[in-house]
C-alpha cells in the first residue's frame, strides 16, 4: 500500500498551437495514464494527475491538473514537487511551433512552420535536486521497441521505462502489451486491458516504495 506517498502522474497528449485554430498533436487518449493514477490512488497514495487535453473523468480520489502544452505540463510537474514517485505516461510533443497570433490563410503555398524543441520533462526531472525516489518514463515505439526503450532509460536517467509498440491501435485502444525495463532486467507482459496494466504497475511501485 502507499499511504502517505505522493505520486505525480502525467497523461494524455499535448497540443502545441500553430495559430488560434490549429495545433500539433498526437493520438494519445490518456486512458493508460488515467488508469495508472486511479490504481495508485486505490493503493492509498496521494496522486497528482497532470492531464493534457482529454475527455476522460478523473479517477476517484485523484487531484487533477489540466494543461494544454508541453511547457504548461513541465511547469505543472515542477509545481507538484516534491513527490515520492513520478510516472511520466503523457505523450508529450517533442516540438512546438512559433505560433501565429492570427489564423494562417491559404495563399497557394504551404506555410513554413518553424519548430522549437520542447522541454524534456523526464530528463529534467531526473537531474533535479527534487528528483523523486522512483522515476518512471514511458516509451512509445514502432520498431526495435526494447532496444530503443532501454537506451531511453539510460539517456533520460529514469529508474524504469515502460515500453510499448504503438504501431497498431494502442494509443486509442483499450488494451496494451508492455515491457517493464529496469537497470537489470526486461519483463514483458502479455496484452492486457489498460486497467490491468495499471494495477500491475501500481503493485510494482508499491513494492519499490515500501
Amino acid at each position: 500500500m502507499l499511504p502517505g506517498k505522493h505520486i505525480i502522474v502525467t497523461a494524455g497528449p499535448t497540443h502545441e498551437p500553430i495559430d488560434p485554430v490549429r495545433y500539433l498533436a498526437n493520438r494519445s487518449s490518456g486512458r493508460q495514464g488515467f488508469a495508472i493514477a486511479g490504481a495508485l490512488a486505490a493503493h492509498g497514495a496521494r496522486v497528482t494527475l497532470i492531464a493534457g487535453p482529454v475527455t476522460l473523468e478523473a479517477p476517484k480520489g485523484v487531484e487533477r491538473v489540466d494543461v494544454e502544452t508541453a511547457v504548461e505540463m513541465a511547469e505543472a510537474v515542477d509545481r507538484a514537487l516534491p513527490a515520492d514517485a513520478a510516472v511520466m505516461v503523457a505523450a508529450v510533443s517533442d516540438w512546438r511551433v512559433e505560433a501565429s497570433a492570427q489564423k494562417i490563410k491559404k495563399d497557394g503555398a504551404p506555410p513554413v512552420l518553424r519548430l522549437v524543441e520542447n522541454p524534456d520533462i523526464l530528463a529534467t526531472l531526473a537531474k533535479s535536486s527534487r528528483r523523486p525516489r522512483l522515476l518512471i518514463g514511458f516509451a512509445a515505439e514502432t520498431e526495435r521497441v526494447i532496444e530503443h526503450a532501454t537506451a531511453k532509460r539510460a539517456r533520460k536517467g529514469a529508474d524504469w521505462i515502460v515500453a510499448n509498440d504503438v504501431s497498431g491501435d494502442v494509443m486509442g485502444g483499450e488494451t496494451n502489451a508492455v515491457h517493464l525495463i529496469t537497470a537489470d532486467r526486461v519483463e514483458s507482459w502479455e496484452r492486457l486491458p489498460k486497467g490491468e496494466v495499471a494495477k500491475r504497475l501500481a503493485n510494482r511501485i508499491a513494492g519499490a516504495l515500501a
